[in-house]
């Protein structure tokens, strides 16, 4: 196999986030680009010209293999923008996990308090579930999409504020992951910030990277 796997982490989080799920997915035969940015000092847009030599230099080093992409959180929208205006000719597919794809209460709550607008910046402040003024940056899903949410949360105030009989996974509902056009969306039993370490996660990814389907 000659497929690239090109990861990308979470807001406030670094590439290191994604260092175990990067050597799963090279034992398993891809060669992988664990992408960093400066999450949280600026918008998705910016962040996404910020990685867009990256993607390009793998791109171009994949030579004929396919370019997938899998992103955690935040990372999923900067693939989204991304996606919108660029993508490698050799496109594989997209795995998104736990991304806020319709926003997060949690941001809706916090978005006014000094603290959360300092700690997390201007794109802290596009993960509102508000998402009409995103629908330029994203556009629609017209390639092969896989979605992995998860449901357990450990935050009995996260939750509390996303609704008590709301499936979320402490950050995100179940229902923000969903996005119209993907091919396949699954709920596994992990928490929002576990989950770029959860083994579960790691074995879906992998069959939707290489079959196009999650394992049942």
């Amino acid at each position: 196999m000659n497929d690239t796997v090109i990861l990308f982490h979470g807001i406030a989080r670094t590439k290191k986030s994604m260092q175990r799920l990067a050597v799963f997915l090279s034992g398993n035969g891809y060669r992988v680009v664990n992408v960093g940015c400066p999450s949280t000092r600026f918008s998705i847009s910016d962040l996404v010209d910020i990685v867009r030599p990256q993607i390009d230099a793998a791109a171009k080093e994949a030579g004929d293999g396919r370019v997938h992409f899998v992103g955690y959180s935040m990372g999923g929208l900067i693939i989204r923008a991304f996606l919108r205006n660029d993508r490698p000719p050799n496109l594989g597919r997209v795995v998104m996990v736990g991304t806020p794809n319709n926003g997060s209460e949690i941001a809706d709550f916090l978005k006014a308090w000094p603290l959360y607008r300092k700690f997390y910046g201007p794109a802290g402040q596009q993960l509102i579930t508000d998402q009409t003024a995103m629908t330029e940056l994203f556009g629609t899903v017209d390639y092969e999409l896989g979605i992995i949410a998860g449901n357990r949360t450990i935050d009995p105030v996260s939750s509390l504020i996303i609704g008590l009989r709301v499936a979320n996974d402490g950050k995100v509902s179940v229902e923000s992951t969903r996005l119209d056009g993907a091919a396949a969306h699954i709920v596994i039993a992990a928490n929002h910030t576990f989950l770029p370490v959860n083994k579960t996660m790691w074995k879906q990814a992998l069959s939707f990277l290489q079959d196009g389907r999650f394992m049942d």
